[in-house]
């Protein structure tokens, strides 16, 4: 060996020129931050944290403690993460659902007039309940796959139906849960880790059925190119009838929740206020409002971000005014970033 290349290799920390212990940390850290950069979750997974660490930090007594953790993660966020899952599967399949609120809404009321008017077990009568969002999505199914309808409209016109018989049926007045049903309530909402356990483990379900499943594989065609989609043989009617079907029961799951958690069967409850959550939470989260690619993680750390925002503006004190002006400019700064990064992966600059 020369004495030259004696020389580099002692340089460089390796003999025969090989690289250092330092130089091999860097390329591996750069390694896994090119991996971190390239998954569609990594830019609302880094806002979440700040989000999270700011909040902590800024007032460590009100927000970091349990009742205020059971408040953001199952309260606040677990309700935008279950519609927001289906929202991913309709978006993604390129569909949307503005009914979501109001089946969130509605469901309840069903249970208790099964249960408390016709004698139907409490059990059946939630189960009932969880049916009617299955009825709902079908009948928005059917109108925007079938009839042709556009699903904006359809689902804006199934949603005032709902809310209007909510209102009737009701005469417009709150209901007491019905006391057979609290049992059952304890375990769907009531418990205060409930809603968020619930939300965690069917966002586990639908990841695994976005990304390991053929119905996964079927909804992502459907969107991304349609005629493509139909001439590969994919029955893209009833991909669609399937999301809007599972947005229903996810979304009538929610208003059961919070209706056991609340303790009462209100007729303004939901609305439009949940889906519009949900439906930002998971275009921030990386999934494209003109369908083709989406990220059900990503929703659930939307959700996060948002319940966060909201969380921790109610802890501060921000007039009620201000706190739209910061969540508006919150929404459009991730997806700014969301958008930047894509064109970045999508130029190769991040390998």
């Amino acid at each position: 060996m020369s004495e030259t290349t004696q020389q580099t290799g002692r340089l460089i920390g390796e003999p025969g020129g090989g690289p250092g212990p330092q130089s091999s940390t860097i390329g591996i850290l750069r390694g896994w931050l090119g991996i971190f950069a390239r998954q569609r979750e990594a830019t609302i997974l880094v806002v979440t944290v700040v989000l999270l660490l700011y909040f902590g930090i800024h007032d460590t007594t009100s927000f970091v403690s349990q009742a205020n953790a059971i408040n953001l993660f199952s309260e606040l966020a677990a309700p935008i993460i279950i519609i927001a899952i289906g929202e991913v599967m309709l978006l993604i399949c390129g569909e949307i659902d503005l009914s979501a609120g109001f089946i969130y809404c509605f469901a309840p009321f069903i249970m208790f007039y099964l249960n408390v008017y016709y004698g139907v077990p409490a059990l059946l009568a939630i189960i009932l309940a969880l049916l009617s969002g299955l009825v709902v999505g079908f009948v928005n199914g059917f109108i925007t796959v079938t009839l042709g309808v556009p699903s904006f409209i359809t689902t804006l016109g199934t949603g005032f139906i709902l809310a209007g018989l909510a209102l009737t049926l009701s005469h417009a007045e709150p209901k007491d849960i019905p006391p057979a049903t609290v049992t059952i309530g304890n375990y769907l909402g009531t418990d205060g880790w409930a809603q968020f356990i619930w939300a965690v483990i069917l966002v586990a379900i639908f990841h695994v059925v976005l990304t390991r499943t053929r119905w996964g594989l079927y909804t992502v065609s459907t969107g991304g190119n349609q005629l493509g989609a139909r001439e590969a043989g994919i029955n893209v009617g009833r991909i669609k009838y399937g999301n809007f079907m599972i947005t229903g029961v996810l979304s009538a799951l929610v208003g059961l929740q919070v209706a056991f958690y609340t303790n009462t069967i209100d007729p303004l409850a939901g609305q439009y206020l949940p889906m519009f959550y949900s439906v930002t939470a998971a275009v921030i989260g990386g999934t494209a409002m003109l369908g083709g690619s989406g990220t059900i993680l990503g929703a659930f750390l939307g959700a996060i971000a948002l319940a966060t925002l909201i969380d921790g503006f109610d802890i501060e004190g921000i007039n009620a005014n201000s706190v739209q002006i910061v969540f508006g400019a919150a929404i459009l700064i991730a997806m700014v970033a969301n958008v930047q990064l894509a064109r970045v992966r999508e130029r190769g600059r991040i390998r």
